[in-house]
């Protein structure tokens, strides 16, 4: 048995009728990714190369999104909602083939880590036939609830509705998450699950009652309640969020990072921080970011899917957005929106500025207030500004434009044609002076005020 011949079956055909959402429960966003993929992604991470995905009648989009994140994921319709067995048999013609270890989980449980499903698969390994993943509970209300026969083994989980008064008092819960030695010995449970119960269903969890009925031996890998935190309503994925956001910032600065105020800083999933980084209080990270050694993050930014070199100084106020780029030590200061752009090494932008759809050059400087007007209605349209130029405040680079190395552009000007190497640019009206204007004026308003 090895961990590369596993299956997972994913459950995720619950409507999420709590979370008050046209979109399914599945697909609503943790640090930038949807639940589901945090679950496909543990499983990868722990070894497990095949999945297959069981989704509810008319939830197409979520199987969508199981092969938009891994085209060998396989996808079922659960026809009615009959319980997690009659889930899991919607998933028998991909389960019936494997050669390995089957384990359930649930598209739900985004927190679920990939070191405890290695604790699950290493019990398997050591010849466990069944393998349940457990928590101790403050309040184990609404969960189900885990049995031992006197000698100490797994003998069964009870659903709440189904509980006496002292199973009820129980807090060793169970979390869902259960895996079998193999196809064989799920399908054979699986065919004598009934549904003599308080809901009319069919319960994966009787499948332990079972096992030990058997003489097969099932056993418990414990986690903690955070871990296995199913997510319902937007309340739960708030919660959710707060667990994921807390394991990133502790990730990030036990890899080398510094966060001035950590809870006000949030991270996506795939975040990449490197050593003596330094953020500063109230920064969003959205997905796709990378972020180089020695790069500081100033307060009250904003950043998705961009590359920040080593050294690079980001902000305060500045947003950084999909295909923004930044070299070694380059600086972007307050109130600048860069889009799709390279900002190369040691370059300038520090002021009140917009650069779109373009290159900056080397050791250039771009003055405040600096826009590059990429959009003519129609299309956008490329600005290339030169290594060491010189973009005076307030200009406009009307786009497709070039502006040549160590290049001048003076303040205020509109700039619609390349500019050469070297060259001054100046594209402005005249100043235009009359001696006593401004008192003339005055005078004429007075008087009108006056009268």
């Amino acid at each position: 048995m090895t961990q590369s011949s596993a299956l997972a079956i994913v459950l995720a055909a619950g409507k999420g009728t709590r979370m008050k959402s046209d979109l399914p429960k599945v697909l609503h966003r943790l640090a930038g990714a949807p639940m589901l993929a945090h679950v496909l992604r543990a499983a990868t991470a722990a070894g497990i190369t095949r999945a297959s995905l069981v989704v509810g009648p008319g939830m197409d989009p979520v199987g969508e999104v199981g092969l938009a994140l891994d085209s060998n994921v396989e996808v079922f319709v659960q026809p009615d909602q009959l319980g997690t067995a009659d889930a899991v048999k919607a998933a028998s013609p991909t389960f019936e083939t494997a050669k390995g270890p089957v384990i359930v989980l649930y598209g739900d449980t985004p927190l679920l880590r990939a070191e405890t499903l290695k604790a699950v698969l290493g019990e398997l390994e050591a010849g466990a036939d069944l393998v349940v993943i457990g928590f101790e509970a403050q309040d184990p209300t609404g969960y189900g609830r885990l049995l031992f026969d006197s000698h100490g083994r797994l003998s069964g989980i009870r659903e709440e509705k189904d509980a006496s008064a002292a199973e009820r008092a129980l807090t060793l819960c169970n979390s869902g998450i259960m895996a079998f030695r193999s196809a064989a010995t799920l399908s054979g449970l699986l065919a004598r699950i009934g549904n003599d119960n308080a809901k009319a269903e069919y319960y994966l969890t009787d499948a332990v009652a079972l096992a030990r009925g058997d003489d097969l031996a099932a056993r418990v890998v414990l986690s903690n309640a955070e871990e296995v935190l199913g997510v319902n309503s937007r309340a739960e994925l708030a919660t959710a969020e707060s667990l994921m956001q807390r394991r990133l910032r502790t990730a990030a600065m036990d890899n080398g990072a510094t966060l001035v105020s950590p809870d006000t800083v949030f991270f996506s999933y795939d975040t990449a921080i490197g050593r003596d980084v330094t953020i500063e209080p109230n920064v969003v990270i959205g997905p796709g970011v990378a972020i180089e050694d020695g790069a500081t993050i100033r307060a009250f930014c904003h950043i998705e899917q961009a590359s920040i070199g080593p050294g690079a100084s980001i902000g305060p106020f500045a947003r950084l957005r999909p295909g923004a780029a930044l070299a070694k030590n380059a600086h972007v200061g307050n109130f600048v929106e860069i889009k799709n752009s390279q900002v190369h090494e040691g370059a300038k932008v520090n002021h009140l500025t917009y650069i779109g759809d373009a290159s900056v050059g080397a050791k250039a400087n771009i003055g405040a207030g600096t826009i590059t007007c990429n959009y003519d209605g129609f299309a956008k349209h490329r600005t290339e500004i030169g290594a060491g130029a010189f973009i005076g405040s307030n200009s406009s680079l009307v786009a497709p434009v070039k502006i040549g190395d160590g290049a001048y552009v003076g303040s205020g000007s509109v700039i619609t044609k390349d500019v050469p190497a070297d060259a001054l640019a100046v594209s402005r009206v005249p100043q235009d002076e009359r001696a006593g204007w401004a008192a003339k004026v005055r005078a004429r308003r007075n008087r009108d005020k006056a009268k």
